[in-house]
Order: C-alpha cells, then sequence, then structure tokens
C-alpha cells in the first residue's frame, strides 16, 4: 500500500515538475443534496446553505495536486428555526487533478476532473444543550469544474464536488438510522471562484 502511494506520487510529480504553476483559488459556493445519520434536529442537510473556502494547487500540463478546505457555517440550520444554535460543516481534502492540456485550453475554458480524499468535521449545538456533536470523519471527495483566465494570472473557475464520509465511522450516540447507525454524512457543493497564478 505505502509502495502504491509512493509510486503514484511520483508519477504525479514528475509529470507536473516540466511545465507547473500554482493556483490559489478562494471561492463562494452552496452546499445542497446532502445526507447524514447525525441528529439533524432542523432537518437541515439536504437544505442550500452557504459554503466559503480556498484551494491551493500545483498544476502541470494536465495533471496536478491540490489541498481543498470549504466551511459551510450554518449547515444543520434550516429557515428561521431556533432549534439550533451554532452549527457548521468543515472540509478539508488532498486531491489529485486531471485536466485537459493547459496548451489546448489558453484562449478558452479549461475542464478537469478530480477526485481525493480527507476529513469532514461536523459541529453542532442545539438551543437546549442537550445533544451537542463535535464529530470529525474520514471522507472522499470527487467532482470537476472549469477554469478560464481574464488575463494572464487572473481568471474565474466554476465546480461541483461530492462529499462522503467513508468508513463505518463511530456511534457516539451523535448518529440514528434503523440500517446503519454509524455515524455519516454526505453533501454536494456547487462553487464560483477567483483563480490567481503564478
Amino acid at each position: 500500500m505505502r509502495a502504491g502511494l509512493l509510486a503514484l506520487t511520483f508519477i504525479v510529480c514528475s509529470a507536473v515538475s516540466a511545465s507547473a504553476e500554482w493556483q490559489i483559488r478562494p471561492f463562494f459556493g452552496v452546499s445542497f443534496g446532502g445526507d447524514t445519520t447525525l441528529i439533524d434536529l432542523a432537518d437541515a442537510a439536504g437544505s442550500p446553505n452557504a459554503v466559503i473556502g480556498a484551494t491551493g494547487a500545483w498544476l502541470g500540463d494536465n495533471l496536478g495536486v491540490e489541498a481543498d478546505f470549504g466551511f459551510a457555517p450554518g449547515f444543520f440550520q434550516a429557515g428561521d428555526q431556533q432549534l439550533v444554535r451554532s452549527n457548521s460543516v468543515t472540509m478539508l481534502t488532498g486531491n489529485i487533478i486531471l485536466s485537459v492540456p493547459r496548451h489546448r485550453t489558453r484562449y478558452t475554458l479549461g475542464p478537469y476532473f478530480v477526485v481525493g480524499a480527507g476529513l469532514l468535521h461536523a459541529h453542532i449545538d442545539d438551543s437546549f444543550g442537550l445533544l451537542p456533536i463535535s464529530s470529525t470523519l474520514p471522507a472522499m471527495d470527487i467532482g470537476g469544474g472549469a477554469t478560464g483566465f481574464l488575463t494572464e494570472r487572473i481568471g474565474l473557475n466554476w465546480e461541483v464536488r461530492y462529499f462522503r464520509s467513508i468508513g463505518e465511522g463511530k456511534l457516539r450516540g451523535s448518529s440514528i438510522g434503523p440500517q446503519d447507525p454509524a455515524e455519516q454524512l454526505s453533501f454536494w457543493r456547487a462553487s464560483m471562484g477567483l483563480v490567481i497564478r503564478y
């Protein structure tokens, strides 16, 4: 397993080293289509909620690696319900990027595919203080997007990703479900952001 990961890392790094560039992509987006076994008093995991974050990427001509961070305050809160006092979901993943070669998309949108793994952290404080939740789950993400540049260094990015916790999770009295009581969380994230490359 370790040998395979080292080989994959070497291949990716070798592929991007010849013509690599750095990109920073701060973004704003929305989460939607969520599902969870965590105790969601407002039943809000599936509702649209705002997400902010940033991605840092090291890209070659068609392969790259990235670190993605996202924060969704109010993920477990819907409408004007007062059942939840404070809540959020935090996303942190490391990913591999496969894109159309840059020299073919110099003056148009450059599509790409991304897949990786990391952590999701769910935080919920209910208004009554009876069911606090603070859970960190291993997770995977998969998605795609497109980037277009307005100048040599500044561009725009559009993206959709799917996040899902993996493994059985841990049962801490914060998860419900007739078939699988272990903690699980999944959702989609659509975003638009600024791209700065150097």
